[in-house]
């Protein structure tokens, strides 16, 4: 019985661990000099403690091109397509990556790497 209470309360003592949000497809598309991205983001959105909150546009040495904030929980939209429009690309890049963040993870350690056209 002891040994049980134990791992009972250093389980329930554990962090959580939540889960990161995925991005599952981006379609781009240029306009003049001026760039589309709509990203569909999967995430098991609890609430509003526990949510995908944002997308952002890197270059391959990090820098931030463009920023979308999700301003609320899509608990019942799930996975769902948010897009950023108007974003300046620098004609050397070549390829971008998609990073997603949630309220509990924040920035995801990976994202998802998309060749430009």
């Amino acid at each position: 019985m002891f040994k049980t209470s134990l791992l009972a309360l250093a389980i329930l003592g554990a962090p959580a661990f939540a889960d990161t949000p995925v991005v599952e497809n981006v379609n781009v598309t240029k306009s003049g000099d001026l760039w589309r991205f709509d990203v569909t983001i999967s995430h098991t959105d609890k609430g509003w403690d526990d949510y995908a909150d944002a997308w952002r546009i890197l270059d391959g040495d990090g820098k931030e091109l463009g920023l979308r904030d999700l301003a609320h929980p899509h608990t019942d939209e799930q996975p769902f397509t948010r897009s950023l429009s108007g974003v300046v690309i620098p004609a050397s890049v070549t390829e971008v990556t998609i990073q997603p963040r949630d309220t509990i993870n924040g920035w995801a350690s990976d994202g998802k790497k998309i060749k430009l056209r």
